[in-house]
C-alpha cells in the first residue's frame, strides 16, 4: 500500500509516494537524496541518521515517515546558510572533531539538539539538581550525546566542539548570541 507525505525538509515541501512501511531514514535517503543522516544500526543504537524534527533531535530509522506528514525536518546540511557554516559545524571544524565524517552528520544534528535541550533548562540523567538550570560540563555533554556513537572516538574532540559553543553562548538553533 502506498500513500503520499509531504515533509518540510531544510526548508523546502517535498512530497513523495511511499509504501507505508518506509521508514522516515529511507524516505530522506532513497525517495528524496537526500545523503546527511546516513545508515548505520537501522536499531536506533548509533544515531548516525540523526535529524532535528520540528527542532528536536529525532533517529530517522525507528520511525515510518507516513507517521510525519508536514513535519519540519532539518538535516546537517540544512543547518549551513548557503556556503556559511552553522555555528556547532564550526566548531566541530575548528575542534576536528570530524574524523572519518560518516557518523558527524548525526553528531552535529544531536549537538544542536542537545544545546536547545540544555538552554530549556531540560536535565540529563548526570544533572546534580534536577530543579536548576543544567551547567554543560563534560559529564553532561558525555551523557546527553551518549545515543551517538563514532567509531573513530572522536569524542573528546566532539564533546570539545559542544563546549565551545556553548560557552560562547549562541542558541544553537537560530545562532543568535544571547545578550
Amino acid at each position: 500500500m502506498t500513500t503520499q507525505v509531504t515533509l518540510q525538509v531544510d526548508g523546502a515541501a517535498r512530497t513523495v509516494d511511499i509504501d507505508v512501511r518506509t521508514t522516515l531514514l529511507d524516505a530522506l535517503r532513497e525517495r528524496l537524496g537526500e545523503t546527511s543522516p546516513k545508515k548505520g544500526c537501522d536499531h536506533g543504537q548509533c544515531g548516525a541518521c540523526t535529524v532535528l524534527l520540528d527542532g528536536r533531535r529525532h533517529l530517522t530509522c525507528l520511525s515510518l515517515a507516513i507517521d510525519h506528514d508536514g513535519a519540519e525536518i532539518t538535516t546537517a546540511a540544512g543547518l549551513a546558510d548557503g556556503e556559511r557554516l552553522h555555528e556547532v559545524q564550526e566548531a566541530f571544524v575548528e575542534r576536528d572533531a570530524l574524523q572519518c565524517g560518516y557518523c558527524t552528520p548525526g553528531q552535529v544534528c544531536s549537538v544542536v539538539g542537545m544545546l536547545a535541550e540544555v538552554r530549556a533548562g531540560q536535565p540529563s540523567y548526570v544533572s546534580p539538581d534536577l530543579s536548576a538550570a543544567p551547567e554543560l560540563g563534560e559529564a553532561e555533554v558525555r551523557e546527553r550525546l551518549s545515543g551517538n556513537l563514532c567509531r573513530c572516538g572522536a569524542y573528546v574532540n566532539i564533546c570539545a566542539a559542544a563546549l565551545d559553543v556553548a560557552d560562547a553562548d549562541v542558541d544553537p538553533v537560530t545562532e543568535e548570541v544571547a545578550g
